[in-house]
């Protein structure tokens, strides 16, 4: 992943984490703060589950082509900023290289890309994978055993945090909200990142 230095394109957050950590709901936070527009990787997923199974070879293009459509336009465009949750694999070159070809149209025009990364014990991810939010906005994960068993699988086969790889850097933000509410770790990020306030909104400076 390639450090990225500020521009006056639109900019784009992107919030990493294992299952039900929360990045969207710390997402949606942000999004009303910053008038950024929010991309959570379930809008992309959602529809095409309607047609093909999760992990097969049409799944995965149709996935990928609709998330590289969506960042080419904003990259291009007026919009102030995008904010995209990705879980991603830190094991996994693929999943690295799949960010970066996500990215690389904001990389491209000089835009801001930023990093926000989000851990949680699995206690506490366990219990928010059963949110009223998360059941409404993802009908995928309404099947409760099926979801939770997903999210046990993959915290065994993967290593869904980056354990401080990559702190020190001006682009990433690394933070444990375990015990954090999505306004206090969304208020803090924006203040970490300065990112721009909505005018007329509380709690963004």
């Amino acid at each position: 992943m390639r450090e990225t230095s500020e521009s006056s394109g639109p900019t784009l957050l992107c919030i990493v984490g294992p299952p039900a950590v929360g990045k969207m709901t710390v997402g949606i936070e942000i999004a009303g703060r910053t008038g950024y527009k929010l991309f959570h990787n379930h809008l992309s997923i959602e529809p095409v589950l309607r047609f093909f199974d999760f992990g097969t070879e049409p799944f995965g293009r149709l996935v990928g082509e609709f998330r590289r459509r969506i960042f080419e336009e904003v990259a291009a465009s007026s919009i102030p900023g995008l904010i995209f949750t990705y879980a991603w694999a830190f094991d996994v070159p693929e999943d690295q290289a799949e960010l970066e070809g996500y990215t690389a149209p904001f990389r491209d025009n000089g835009s801001r890309i930023l990093y926000l990364e989000l851990s949680a014990t699995q206690e506490a991810r366990l219990e928010r994978n059963q949110g009223e939010l998360r059941l409404a906005e993802k009908p995928s994960k309404r099947d409760l055993a099926r979801s939770r068993q997903h999210l046990l699988d993959a915290d065994a086969q993967y290593r869904l945090n980056s354990n401080g790889e990559f702190d020190g850097r001006d682009d990433y933000l690394r933070i444990d909200n375990t015990a954090l509410s999505a306004e206090a770790v969304a208020i803090h990020t924006i203040k970490h990142f300065g990112l721009p306030g909505k005018t007329g909104h509380p709690g963004t400076a």
